[in-house]
């Protein structure tokens, strides 16, 4: 914590832009004792530009320049933008909202992916990629512009048809991202990245009619700017031999600015000079404030306010190729092949040298046998006249023919190109595809994927996810009845690569052989040979897809109406089965007691049998008693019977 009352005094003799001015052109002698050259290098042999200082000896004369480089260059780079937009959407949201309901998701990214496409994003995105590749480092500016945009106005008329009645016109605000060179770029050395460091400034020349029309709009400050003077450090284009004249020296600087000069540049009645003072105590204590300020020519203070966005974001994102440790400037493709591409370059002019020689060699003459007046020199279908023999007159000096080895030098300085910046030759590969074994064709992909994967993940995580979080605050501040506000989390969907995708689809596609078409393995395989195959109707293929293995609801619901019937006729069948069982059980019951009423019947006739039997001799007494006793256990019986059958008739 800076003592804020303290520090305020150093500042009173320092304007906001002779601060910037010296911390930017401090910047600049760094960069330019450090990677000016190197940068200027890595531009020639990218664009096949000969230079004096590639001659290895005086007699040189070739120019050429292979287009190892290049070759490289536009390899990786594709590979990196296949990876991204090869799919279409290169970036989804997660709905980490807690709500079930997508549809807010669903509608900013189709919003966000439609300005993107129609400010020319991807283009942009291509561009940054390729100053990677060439520099080492990518960068880009987030840029908001205001534009007006028509929409035809509509009114209903018969049958619910509209018909059109004129145009409405409303200001919009987009966001754009603007490629910045890195020539152009200046940074704390300092810093690792652009959060880190305590600004950065984007310094070069840009039109004189650009920022005038800039001043008309109200962006700039209206004031005489006059022309810049030539600098040779942060011209446009240092290969061009007449530059334009008509041009200014824009530095536009984002960071921290000590609060004490932004205040002594506010002026009430510029709006171009901003700054809030009516932040809470807390802010006050603080020694700097993020703000953006912008200087034509080195002096012509043109803009200056505290930052407007919302999270007080630098509107800049860059990523390395390659990560080189605790440095903001990376390396790229350029720099992993440059000796490479300097030896090759050497080898191939000194060949064309020599082959020349062989083809047109020295010719030593008699210039005493010349006529006089006669030019020395060779050409075809030149006539000679010499005094005497001419065999004896010119005389050639043969340095045999080109050596072979020349040549298998040169495929093996192109290979260790390729293999210094991790370019494959498709085409070759290709060509040589059926004479080489699957384990070797594996590592040799491996080994690419994997270094552009590493790439890959500085793109997206430091540039490209960076961009779309920022492009989309800007657009919820700024538009926000078009742009839902909320707390999104935007996550990247690129793949590999072509090659890498080609590669797993041929895996996946031997693997597919072996599962049986029943499994639930495969259709989840199928669906992912598709979703990595480079088809138009991908998407629609994996909907269809994902449509037809879910069960369609009218067979749902026959199948559950057929479930139901089932059900109702095995109860019904469980029912007659019971009843009959019933039935069955009382016709057993009924039987038994029939069966337990015989033996009654038989007792009667037995005692009936008994009593026939008496002699009338007998006692007539002992006889009644007999007959008595044989009658009360016939009634016992009977009783017993009749018993039996009322019970039976209650269960029945």
């Amino acid at each position: 914590m800076y003592d804020y009352n303290e520090d305020t005094d150093n500042l009173l003799d320092e304007s906001l832009e002779d601060w910037v001015m010296y911390k930017v052109n401090d910047w600049r002698d760094y960069y330019e004792s450090n990677y000016d050259v190197k940068f200027n290098e890595y531009y020639r042999l990218w664009r096949g530009i000969w230079s004096d200082e590639d001659k290895t000896r005086e007699s040189e004369r070739s120019k050429i320049v292979a287009p190892a480089l290049l070759q490289a260059v536009e390899n990786n780079v594709a590979d990196i933008e296949e990876a991204t937009f090869g799919r279409g959407k290169f970036f989804d949201i997660e709905d980490d909202m807690g709500d079930t309901e997508r549809g807010d998701v669903r509608f900013l990214r189709e919003a966000l992916s439609k300005e993107f496409s129609k400010n020319k994003i991807r283009k942009a995105v291509g561009e940054c990629l390729i100053n990677a590749a060439v520099y080492g480092t990518g960068i880009g500016e987030i840029v908001l512009e205001k534009k007006k945009e028509m929409v035809p106005a509509t009114e209903p008329v018969m049958d619910g048809a509209m018909t059109a009645v004129g145009v409405n016109v409303r200001d919009r605000t987009v966001v754009k991202l603007r490629p910045v060179q890195p020539q152009n770029f200046l940074i704390d050395p300092v810093a690792t990245d652009i959060e880190s460091a305590v600004g950065v400034a984007i310094d070069e020349f840009v039109s004189t009619h650009m920022v005038e029309q800039l001043q008309e709009e109200g962006v700039y400050k209206e004031c005489h700017i006059g022309r810049a003077a030539p600098d040779l450090d942060i011209e446009p284009d240092e290969e061009l031999w007449q530059q334009p004249e008509d041009k200014v020296r824009l530095t536009k600087y984002y960071g921290l600015v000590p609060r004490q000069l932004l205040e002594n540049a506010f002026d009430p009645e510029d709006e171009m000079v901003n700054f809030d003072s009516d932040e809470d105590d807390e802010g006050r204590d603080s020694y700097y404030v993020e703000a953006i300020v912008v200087i034509a020519n080195g002096g012509k203070l043109l803009k200056a306010e505290a930052s407007p966005y919302m999270m007080e974001d630098r509107p800049v994102v860059a990523f390395p190729w390659d990560v080189v440790p605790n440095r903001f400037w990376g390396m790229g493709v350029c720099e992993k092949g440059f000796n490479s591409q300097k030896a090759l370059d050497a080898e191939l002019r000194a060949r064309i040298d020599a082959l020349a020689l062989t083809v047109h060699p020295m010719l030593a003459m008699d210039a005493t046998r010349m006529p006089r007046g006669t030019k020395p020199e060779v050409k075809a279908g030149k006539l000679i006249l010499t005094n005497g023999n001419p065999a004896e007159v010119l005389h050639p000096f043969n340095f045999g023919q080109v050596s072979q080895i020349t040549f298998a030098q040169a495929d093996s300085l192109q290979r260790m190109v390729q293999a210094a910046t991790g370019s494959v030759d498709t085409a070759q590969q290709a060509m040589n595809g059926g004479g080489t074994t699957s384990a070797g064709s594996s590592m040799s992909l491996g080994g690419v994927i994997k270094r552009q994967k590493r790439t890959l993940v500085n793109f997206q995580e430091s540039f490209l996810m960076p961009f779309v979080e920022k492009a989309a605050w800007r657009y919820m501040q700024f538009e926000p009845e078009l742009f839902p506000v909320n707390d999104y989390k935007f996550i990247a969907t690129s793949t590999l690569g072509i090659v890498a995708r080609e590669y797993e689809v041929a895996q996946l596609v031997q693997l597919l052989q072996t599962m049986p078409q029943d499994s639930p393995v495969y259709p989840v395989i199928l669906q992912s040979i598709i979703d990595n195959m480079n088809i138009t109707n991908r998407e629609d293929l994996i909907e269809t897809m994902v449509q037809a293995q879910q069960p369609n609801p009218e067979q749902q619901q026959m199948q559950q109406a057929m479930a139901e019937e089932d059900r109702a006729f095995k109860n019904s069948q469980t029912a007659a089965l019971s009843a009959q069982a019933n039935e069955s059980n009382a016709r057993a019951q009924k039987i038994a007691l029939e069966a337990r009423g015989i033996p009654v019947e038989l007792e009667t006739d037995r005692i009936k049998a008994v009593a026939s039997s008496v002699s009338a001799t007998d006692d007539d007494k002992d006889f009644e008693k007999r007959m008595r006793i044989a009658s009360l256990a016939l009634d016992e019986k009977k009783l017993g019977l009749e018993v039996a059958k009322e019970n039976q008739r209650g269960q029945q």
